[in-house]
Formats: C-alpha cells, sequence, structure tokens
C-alpha cells in the first residue's frame, strides 16, 4: 500500500473518531486529506471499502505484534497468551477502534456487519487455536465452547471492571484477563470430565470456508510458519542471517501491495540451501505458502 493511501485512511480515522462514521462523508474526508475525488475512488469504491482497509491494517499489525510476543517463548505459556490479549485491547482501545466497532453493530449496513462478523469469527478462531497451544489437542472438542465462553465472561469483565474502578490506578487489563482465563481453566477441567460440548470445532470451517478467506488468514498462517522456523534458529550463531531472509519473505508477501515474488522465491531457495539448520518439514510448508500466494498473484 502506497504512502499515500495510507495517510488518507489514517486521516479518515481520525473523522471517524471525531464525528462518527455515519456522519461523516465523503467530501469531510476529501477536504481533510487534501486529495481530489478522482483520487479516492481510484483507492476505494466506497466509504465502506475505506473503513475496511483501516480494520484490516489495523488487524494486520495486531497480527504482527501478537506473534512476535510468542517468539523464542513456549507456546503454552498462559503469561504469554494473557499478554497477547492485553495488547490487543490495548490497541483496540488506542485506536479507538471500539465506538466504530458499535456503530456499525447499531447499524443497518449488511456489508459492514458481515465484515464485522467475520473479523470476530477470525479472533475466535485465533483464540481457538491458541486454547489448544494451552491446553493440548485431546481437549480439542471442548475447546470452541471454551473460547466462545472465554469472550463473552472477559468483555463483561472489563466493561464493569472499568465502570467500577473509572477513577482508580488499580485498573489493570492483565488482572482482569487471568481472573477470566482462569475461569475458563476450572471449565475446561469441567467439560472434559463431563464430556459435553455445545459447538464442535468444525463449525469453524462452516462459519469462516476457505473460499471466504482472505489475505488476513494467509498472513496467520505464514507468520506462525516463519516464527517456527526462526524459533528453531535461535540457538544457531549465525541466526541473522536466517531471520533477515525469514523476515524478507514476510515484507513481500504481507506488507507489499505487489511483492516481487522473484525475490521470494530466490530468498526461499537460499534457506534450502543451508536447510541442515532448518526443520525440513517447515520449509516444505513455507514453499507450500509461497507457492500458493504465487498462484493468486498471476490471477
Amino acid at each position: 500500500m502506497n504512502e499515500r493511501k495510507k495517510q488518507v485512511i489514517l486521516k479518515a480515522h481520525q473523522l471517524f473518531i471525531d464525528k462518527g462514521f455515519h456522519a461523516t462523508s465523503i467530501n469531510d474526508i476529501l477536504e481533510y486529506s487534501g486529495i481530489s475525488k478522482g483520487t479516492f475512488y481510484n483507492y476505494f469504491s466506497s466509504k465502506n471499502e475505506l473503513l475496511m482497509e483501516l480494520f484490516k491494517i489495523n488487524y494486520t499489525q495486531l497480527e504482527k505484534k501478537r506473534n512476535e510476543l510468542l517468539i523464542g517463548q513456549d507456546p503454552s505459556d498462559i503469561n504469554i497468551f494473557i499478554k497477547q490479549i492485553e495488547m490487543q485491547i490495548v490497541m483496540n482501545r488506542k485506536n479507538k477502534l471500539i465506538s466504530l466497532f458499535e456503530e456499525i453493530v447499531a447499524s443497518h449496513d449488511e456489508e459492514l456487519k458481515q465484515f464485522f462478523n467475520s473479523g470476530q469469527l477470525r479472533i475466535l478462531k485465533w483464540i481457538y487455536n491458541r486454547f489448544i497451544d494451552l491446553f493440548g489437542d485431546n481437549k480439542k472438542p471442548y475447546l470452541l465452547d471454551c473460547a466462545i465462553m472465554f469472550t463473552g465472561i472477559l468483555n463483561k469483565n472489563l466493561n464493569y471492571y472499568s465502570l467500577a474502578y473509572e477513577e482508580s490506578s488499580k485498573v489493570r487489563i492483565q488482572d482482569v484477563i487471568r481472573y477470566s482465563l482462569n475461569r475458563i481453566i476450572q471449565i475446561v477441567r469441567e467439560v472434559e470430565i463431563t464430556n459435553e460440548s455445545l459447538f464442535s470445532p468444525h463449525l469453524l470451517e462452516q462459519w469462516l470456508p476457505e473460499s471466504s478467506m482472505n489475505r488476513m488468514d494467509d498472513q496467520q498462517l505464514l507468520y506462525r510458519t516463519i516464527l517456527a522456523m526462526k524459533k528453531s534458529v535461535m540457538t544457531q550463531k549465525d541466526k541473522t542471517h536466517f531471520i533477515e531472509l525469514l523476515d524478507f519473505i514476510y515484507e513481500e508477501l504481507v506488507v507489499e501491495d505487489e511483492p516481487r515474488f522473484f525475490l521470494v522465491s530466490i530468498a526461499l531457495e537460499k534457506l534450502k540451501e543451508e536447510s541442515s539448520t532448518l526443520n525440513l518439514k517447515e520449509i516444505k510448508q513455507l514453499e507450500d505458502i509461497i507457492t500458493i500466494r504465487i498462484e493468486k498473484g498471476k490471477k
């Protein structure tokens, strides 16, 4: 994405915060960002599309920072998960996304509602996958239920905790997350004993079918693969070289609007040449992801 387009999105974001999404007109955006109507429609087909781009940018940043917290760490460490959730909440508040979420939910715009619901399902899917890291594969049948309950418990606890301690310095998001997660830990144990489940994890495939997956899901798979590869070279003396290649591949495939696939392929070949240091299975998985992205780029 070019810098000028990013600036338009940032300017529009500020207007949405100050005036509200629906109260902000395209003319307001043109005037505040200093662009022509033709330039606007060259970037976006509508104000809705601009808002979606804004959410995608924020999600990309969140995903990157969230996964960076896992580098060199044990995925089953509950404290890392708590930090990831805390960062997500802090970023949403800092970027004033909650009010935008609420405005979308209250609106009658089906396009935005569908986009918002899809985003919520992706967050749910991420929590479910992280719960597998925390609780183990043998708990999978119960973990979608528990991920849903966790989001509900956490959101309500945050709302009332902020209300109760609004004027106090005692408000600590991390404490609320830990308390809510401790309740879920007990529930996981209970439902495993009773063998009860309400939502099958297979529902995630129906709610987020492959045909509707967008670039954000590709990013998550790509970043988790690269994260695993980075972890495997952390003990190597020459790890900087590998990490630079992996970061280059990620930046090209995720950040750039028009990835230079020939350079990505060269970087991959360099990694394969030195595969004695890396996990062959991980290299194959990265190669498969790159191949898919190249095929998508040709269409």
